[in-house]
């Protein structure tokens, strides 16, 4: 057999796999990469050559940068911006708005930077308003693939099809003239969805969606019957505390409060100094009036008007610290030892809230002393207090088990969190530097990825946890396949046949075969591939037909940006696929009014606006 033969022998393998779903993508996807090779179309470094693609290195990268946006708070903090303009019943506003972000950013950074940094927002709206995923997650990155049609610089094809204008000497396109082919694309695929997504798509989920932690604290702290009366007092430079020991708060004047803790004003953990300063906190439980009558007399103040009303979520549960609960399992090494609330742990970095047993607190009546303490049985379970980074570090504990991971509720429940500020700045500055082109994306993807873990944002352990290895391996064994269709002539031969067939019925007739075949090879191989093979194609036949290239050229950028049919279409179509719970069938019952819509662009409104 020849090595054209081979190729379509194994897409077609490949291909039915995909869409049987019964072996898994990753082995579909590295069978493919190693068939090449062994029927000797490619060679090993090319047909594992993929997996060191710039492309897939930066995808990696995005995943780290995506994360680090999480874990502080700030796709929390967009979610609920998109929840709050677009309300809890809208589905309609939900859409508009999300596909009006996902396509202007596309615009700016490319639909991988762009889907990326969204796909974990539309996953916490999505279990924040109880809506399944896969309702979405598809719309998110169509959206994107048609926003990436609003600038220059949304897509890698824009930038080829600008060049070879400019090589075939009728001038580039400007930075924004790809928006008069754009908007009308953005304005249909997003009518599209709006009007029939909701049949078009399956009612799904993904295996692995988070819990909604949104209510977390409020949970918490009613379970553990904190809900009112924990105070947060301030102590002022007037407090007669200031200089002296922790010990030497009293509390026997006031009836009704007992001490919590004592936490440093800075890092809003356990005292650790000897003497109290100005600016600490002083934790109490107990009636509203006794600790409004201790604050006055002792110089000490509210931290905010939530505090004042005793609101125990707020004062326990905000940007700087959090709570946690654990359980004490069978062989335990906490088993039969003594704690009580407002203990501060060996490590010196939390604070036992309350103790349950069967559901029900106990000894809750001693605060600061081991009298009445809590010896801990197998089942038992407390309430933890302490820094979001204490939290993160102390949990990690063979002795107790975390209900819910610290980190997973900070980064629902705490917008805009520690280091959020640091996360966006890195976010500008990676699609600053992506706007611009100073560095390729691969290297504008590493810098922000390596900017996130020096900042302390994430550790190197959670930026490999936070990559997509499926998705990286998928797409970096799938490149070679582009490699193929290039290397045994292939995707010329193709082409040049299909030119040959229309190029006598008019420019018209050029348009929609070169349409057709760009949208067929980009549902199998990358669009920046396929553009590469037909550029070069059309150029020379427009030339032969005596027409500008403008449209040609124009049109197959369009063609190139309507890959909805296959995952395996674009690296955003796979993101998406687990999140979403798509099967490889679900993508062109959508996919296909959408392509038909782009070719309507394509074919009948780009020759209105860039004459033949």
């Amino acid at each position: 057999m020849s090595p054209i033969a081979y190729t379509a022998l194994i897409i077609a393998a490949a291909v039915v796999l995909f869409v049987t779903n019964r072996v898994p993508v990753v082995l579909v996807a590295m069978g493919t990469a190693l068939s090449l090779w062994a029927t000797g179309v490619l060679t090993l470094p090319q047909a594992l050559g993929g997996l060191g693609d710039p492309a897939v290195i930066f995808i990696a990268a995005l995943f780290v940068v995506s994360s680090g946006l999480e874990v502080t708070g700030v796709t929390a903090w967009a979610g609920q911006l998109l929840i709050k303009g677009a309300g809890e019943e809208s589905r309609t506003r939900l859409l508009l708005l999300t596909m009006g972000l996902v396509s202007l950013l596309t615009a700016l950074i490319s639909v991988n930077g762009a889907v990326a940094a969204l796909l974990p927002v539309v996953v916490v709206i999505a279990v924040r308003l109880k809506r399944n995923s896969s309702q979405l997650l598809m719309p998110l990155v169509f959206a994107a693939h048609a926003g990436s049609m609003l600038a220059l610089t949304g897509t890698p094809v824009n930038v080829l099809v600008s060049e070879a204008g400019m090589d075939a000497g009728v001038g580039g396109f400007g930075f924004f003239e790809f928006a008069l082919a754009g908007i009308p694309l953005l304005a249909g695929s997003m009518a599209i969805m709006i009007l029939f997504g909701q049949k078009l798509l399956p009612e799904r989920n993904g295996a692995t969606m988070p819990a909604d932690f949104s209510r977390h604290a409020k949970t918490l702290v009613e379970q553990y019957g904190l809900a009112s009366g924990i105070y947060q007092l301030r102590v002022r430079a007037t407090c007669p505390y200031v200089g002296k020991p922790a010990a030497s708060i009293d509390l026997a004047a006031f009836p009704g409060l007992q001490l919590v803790a004592i936490q440093e004003g800075d890092s809003a953990g356990p005292l650790r100094r000897d003497a109290i300063a100005e600016g600490d906190h002083v934790l109490l439980r107990g009636d509203t009036e006794a600790a409004a009558n201790f604050a006055a007399a002792m110089h000490l103040a509210f931290r905010d008007e939530s505090a004042a009303t005793g609101a125990g979520e707020e004062t326990l549960f905000n940007r700087r610290s959090g709570l946690a609960e654990v359980v004490i399992p069978p062989r335990s090494g906490l088993i039969a030892q003594s704690v009580f609330p407002g203990m501060v742990t060996d490590s010196g970095d939390l604070i036992i809230l309350a103790v349950q047993r069967s559901g029900n607190e106990i000894a809750a009546q001693s605060a600061t002393t081991q009298a009445g303490a809590i010896v801990l049985e197998a089942g038992d379970t407390m309430l933890l207090q302490g820094t979001w980074k204490a939290l993160d570090t102390h949990l990690d504990d063979p002795d107790v088990l975390v209900v819910s991971s610290p980190e997973l509720v900070r980064r629902q429940a705490v917008p805009m969190g520690p280091g959020a500020k640091q996360a966006v700045i890195i976010l500008f500055g990676m699609v600053l530097l992506l706007a611009t082109g100073i560095v390729p994306p691969a290297v504008a993807g590493l810098l922000a990825a390596g900017a996130i873990i020096l900042t302390g944002i994430m550790t190197v352990e959670q930026s490999y946890r936070a990559i997509s290895w499926t998705t990286v391996i998928l797409v970096g064994a799938m490149m070679p396949l582009s490699t193929a269709m290039v290397e045994t002539g292939a995707a010329k031969l193709l082409a040049e046949r299909l030119v040959l067939m229309v190029g006598d019925a008019g420019p018209m007739a050029l348009l929609a075969g070169l349409f057709i075949l760009t949208a067929v090879m980009g549902q199998l191989i990358s669009n920046t591939a396929t553009a590469l093979i037909v550029i070069p194609i059309g150029v020379a036949a427009a030339a032969s037909m005596g027409i500008s290239p403008k449209p040609v050229l124009m049109s197959t950028a369009v063609a190139a940006a309507g890959a909805f049919l296959t995952p395996i279409a674009t690296p955003t179509n796979l993101m998406v696929m687990g999140p979403g719970g798509y099967a490889f069938s679900d993508y062109w019952k959508l996919g296909l009014p959408l392509l038909i819509w782009f070719f309507i662009v394509a074919v009948f409104i780009v020759p209105l606006i860039w004459r033949f």
